[in-house]
């Protein structure tokens, strides 16, 4: 996968049309839809506008995700985690032993 097709990708996911995030990356339109064909190539301060919508600019260049932070799960894992929290730490390496018995049973 090219830097403009993943370019593309995070311009959808974040709902955005070519001429809005090429606004945002202080570039035209034909700019934009250039780079996501390939035909050209994004500079750094294009990459440091669009971060600022969201764009994951690491993701984009190496075609690896970031780590998602610590804040962005979800209320049930926050939920679970707060449990376990809660936990004297014996209780806590059964709990592991178990979830991790049941995620190898499910196939991940």
């Amino acid at each position: 996968m090219t830097i403009g097709v993943r370019l593309k990708e995070e311009r959808s996911r974040l709902g955005l049309n070519q001429t809005d995030m090429a606004a945002a990356g202080g570039v035209g339109k034909t700019t934009q839809i250039n780079y996501e064909k390939g035909a050209g190539a994004p500079d750094a301060f294009y990459l440091a506008a669009v971060e600022r919508l969201g764009v994951d600019v690491l993701y984009v260049i190496t075609g690896e995700r970031r780590p998602s932070p610590a804040d962005s799960i979800t209320a049930l894992e926050s939920d679970l985690l707060d449990h376990f929290r809660k936990l004297p730490e014996g209780e806590q390496g059964y709990t592991r032993t178990m979830i991790a018995a049941l995620a190898e049973k499910a196939g991940r």
